[in-house]
C-alpha cells in the first residue's frame, strides 16, 4: 500500500523463512525467534504479525519494529505472506483487498495450516498466540478472530476496520484497536477513504468495536483515559469496554489527528499522515495480550 521497493526485502532478513502448500498454492512467512531464548525447553507465545496490502512479511519487520519487541519480551514474531504478484501481496478479510478477495484466498485456511507447520519447529505456547496487523493485516486478524477463535487468544488490529458482514467467534476473543481519526486510507468514520487504493467501502471503527463489544458481552460504556494530552503531540485516548465473558475486554485507542501509521513508530511517508510518538503500540499490545489466554 505504501513501499514498493524490494530492497527491504532484501536486506531486511527478519527471520527465518518457511514454506507450506494450502489450497494448491505455495504460501511463506518469515519467524523471527527472541534473541537468548531456549528454543528446545522454553514454549513462548507467537504474535502474527500481519502486512498492510502491497506489502509483505520483512516489509511489516521493518514497519512495525516488533522484532525489538519480541526480543525484549520473549515471544515469537511471525510475518506471514498474503497472495499477490513481484511482493506486492493482499490478505481476504471479506471486503478488503485485491487479488487475495476478487480470488477468494482462503487465508484463514493458510494461517491455520501455518500454526500447525509452526508448532512442528518451534516450541508454541498453544494458550498464547496472538494476531496483530496493519491496514489491511488488521481486517484480516479481526477475520482471524472471528473464523479462528479457538486457536487466536486476542487481536490488536491497527488502521484496519471489521471486514466481514457478521462475526462468529466460538469464544470470546479480545481486540485491541489503534486508529487515527485523520486516516485517509481507511477512515474512522467508514466509508472510501480519500487515498483508498482499492476503492472500498470500509466498516467505520465505531462499528468495528461496537460489534466487538457485542459479541463479547463486555460493558457498552467504556471507561476512559488519557495516554497522552495534546501539547507537541496528539492526543490519544484509551476506551476500555471491560466485563465481558471470560474476562473479555475491547478497547480502542483513538489518535486525534493520527494518520494510516503505526504508533510510537515514525510515519515513513508525509502521504500516510503523522504517527503518535508519545506511545507505542508495540508496548501496548504486548501488556494487553499478557492479559488474556486460551481458557
Amino acid at each position: 500500500m505504501w513501499i514498493t521497493d524490494l530492497y527491504f526485502s532484501w536486506w531486511l532478513r527478519p527471520g527465518t523463512k518457511h514454506s507450506l502448500t494450502v489450497g494448491g498454492l505455495n504460501r511463506t512467512y518469515v519467524v523471527h525467534v527472541p534473541k537468548g531464548s531456549d528454543q528446545k525447553t522454553t514454549r513462548m507465545p507467537v504474535v502474527l504479525a500481519l502486512h498492510g496490502a502491497t506489502m509483505n512479511g520483512p516489509m511489516m519487520a521493518w514497519f512495525s519494529g516488533l522484532n525489538r519487541k519480541a526480543d525484549e519480551a520473549g515471544f515469537i514474531v511471525v510475518y506471514p505472506n498474503g497472495t499477490g504478484r513481484f511482493s506486492s501481496y493482499f490478505w481476504n478479510g471479506g471486503n478488503c483487498c485485491g487479488s487475495a478477495m476478487q480470488n477468494n484466498v482462503d487465508d484463514v485456511a493458510f494461517l491455520n495450516a501455518l500454526l500447525d507447520d509452526l508448532m512442528r519447529t518451534y516450541p508454541v505456547d498453544t494458550q498464547r498466540i496472538y494476531a496483530t496487523g496493519m491496514s489491511n493485516g488488521a481486517i484480516m486478524a479481526y477475520r482471524l478472530a472471528s473464523e479462528l477463535s479457538d486457536r487466536i487468544a486476542a487481536i490488536a488490529p491497527v488502521s484496519g476496520s471489521v471486514g466481514t458482514d457478521t462475526c462468529q467467534p466460538k469464544r470470546p476473543v479480545s481486540v485491541l484497536h489503534f486508529h487515527g481519526t485523520m486516516d485517509e486510507y481507511i477512515p474512522y468514520l467508514g466509508g472510501k477513504g480519500a487515498k483508498s487504493i482499492t476503492g472500498t467501502s470500509f466498516y467505520s471503527v465505531d462499528h468495528s468495536i461496537r460489534a466487538w463489544v457485542k459479541l463479547n458481552g463486555c460493558d457498552e460504556n467504556p471507561k476512559i483515559d488519557l495516554l497522552s494530552k495534546g501539547g507537541d503531540e496528539m492526543t490519544v485516548t484509551r476506551k476500555t469496554y471491560g466485563a465481558g465473558k471470560d474476562g473479555a475486554e475491547v478497547v480502542l485507542v483513538e489518535i486525534e489527528g493520527g494518520g494510516h501509521t503505526w504508533p510510537g513508530m515514525r510515519s515513513p511517508a508525509k502521504s500516510l499522515g503523522k504517527s503518535a510518538l508519545s506511545i507505542s503500540a508495540n508496548d501496548l499490545m504486548w501488556e494487553f495480550f499478557k492479559k488474556h489466554t486460551l481458557k
